[in-house]
């Protein structure tokens, strides 16, 4: 298969072809679990991803799977020595942030070293003693234990939620610390602003506010186990991402373990015939592995005929492959970029307003793909958490 039918066949199997979305409560967890541990920005994650692959997406059915428990997030890769800092106070719109199956936190937060302890802020290593001493609290009980006012408390836990050390029970704690204060629902205890547009997601909707980090387990002597068995959750975790997994594929992944302890459980899973081993993708060096289920429809896509649809999705889809799988330049993964795919093609990218072409296409496309290169209808309820520009 040719890596622009297999760009083809991811269309499909993760649900961005039109034909192919998901609906549904049910159908965002499926989602959901394919994208399980993948990072991208923070702002990017509703109205470009999984509003690309639900029908009819609504943010508070991401808030239900994450107040069942069935779905976390938080940010899972520590942040940069330069923006470690006490002057980096909350999330912005590009921060990196993973959705993730709640079962599955520790093989994302126990394989990666959590790094150098940043620097917090008084405010933020206050509201985070109280986590740490009274355990998952609700916003008006860490005003309360740590006596400070309702916006330095927000703005504690937008420091803490940065640097990857706290999350909330649903997606609202994100979506508040994302949006301006002056498009957001106030606090319960400051002054209303009258004739003002605002979201209905505020901070104190968000629920319990707990710390991230510490779910990995201990060193002991079950250590070794514990760690090839995380292993191979991310190794089913990528597998269902993709339905073929090699190692180029993998550029734009965080926080995996080594491909060479992702390849020894590939073989072991092979060898008990779970997987298949072969040569999926033409041009792509190393082993490759597949789902059974994906050999299938990899075959389908192979022989379908070529529809000469175009796709534009965000720069930080997990999708943006350019220059990885295709050949080019790659395109950076940046919320406001676009890139306009045709049967597998990238054939444009929209990048600070500009249209760079990606591969020669005739000139009567040309209006076809800076329409698609434009975004998406933003779900309504997203609209000023997300903005114009995302």
């Amino acid at each position: 298969m040719s890596p622009a039918d297999f760009m083809r066949f991811l269309f499909a199997w993760q649900r961005v072809d039109p034909e192919h979305r998901a609906s549904g409560v049910e159908g965002l967890a499926a989602v959901i679990t394919q994208l399980d541990g993948y990072e991208l920005a923070a702002s990017a994650w509703e109205a470009d991803v999984l509003a690309s692959r639900c029908d009819g997406y609504d943010p508070l059915m991401l808030d239900s799977l994450c107040l069942t428990g069935r779905v976390t997030w938080g940010r899972l890769s520590p942040p940069t020595r330069a923006g470690a800092g006490p002057s980096s106070t909350g999330p912005i719109r590009s921060t990196p942030v993973s959705v993730f199956l709640r079962e599955n936190a520790d093989a994302w937060l126990g394989l990666v070293p959590d790094g150098e302890t940043p620097e917090l802020s008084t405010n933020a290593k206050t509201v985070l003693a109280v986590l740490e001493e009274c355990g998952a609290s609700f916003f008006a009980e860490l005003a309360t234990q740590s006596g400070l006012l309702g916006t330095q408390v927000e703005n504690a836990l937008g420091e803490l939620v940065a640097r990857g050390i706290v999350t909330a029970d649903s997606f609202a704690g994100l979506r508040a610390l994302l949006t301006p204060s002056d498009r957001r629902k106030p606090l319960r205890l400051a002054r209303q602003t009258r004739g003002r547009s605002t979201t209905p997601f505020g901070v104190e909707s968000a629920g319990r506010w707990t710390i991230l980090r510490g779910r990995h387990p201990s060193s002991d002597t079950a250590e070794t186990q514990a760690h090839e068995e995380l292993v191979e959750t991310q190794a089913w975790a990528l597998l269902r991402r993709y339905g073929v997994v090699f190692r180029r594929l993998l550029a734009r992944e965080t926080n995996l373990a080594p491909w060479r302890h992702l390849t020894a459980v590939y073989r072991r899973l092979e060898a008990r015939g779970d997987i298949r081993g072969g040569r999926f993708v033409s041009g792509m060096s190393g082993e490759q592995f597949a789902l059974s289920e994906a050999v299938g429809q990899l075959r389908a896509v192979r022989r379908a005929e070529k529809t000469g649809r175009l796709f534009g999705i965000s720069a930080a889809d997990p999708l943006n492959l350019a220059g990885i799988i295709t050949s080019g330049s790659r395109v950076p993964a940046l919320a406001s970029n676009r890139i306009v795919y045709q049967d597998g093609v990238p054939l444009a990218s929209r990048e600070s307003e500009t249209l760079i072409p990606l591969a020669n296409f005739d000139a009567e496309l040309a209006r076809d793909i800076e329409r698609a290169a434009v975004r998406r209808t933003i779900p309504p309820m997203l609209r000023q958490y997300v903005g114009r520009a995302g």
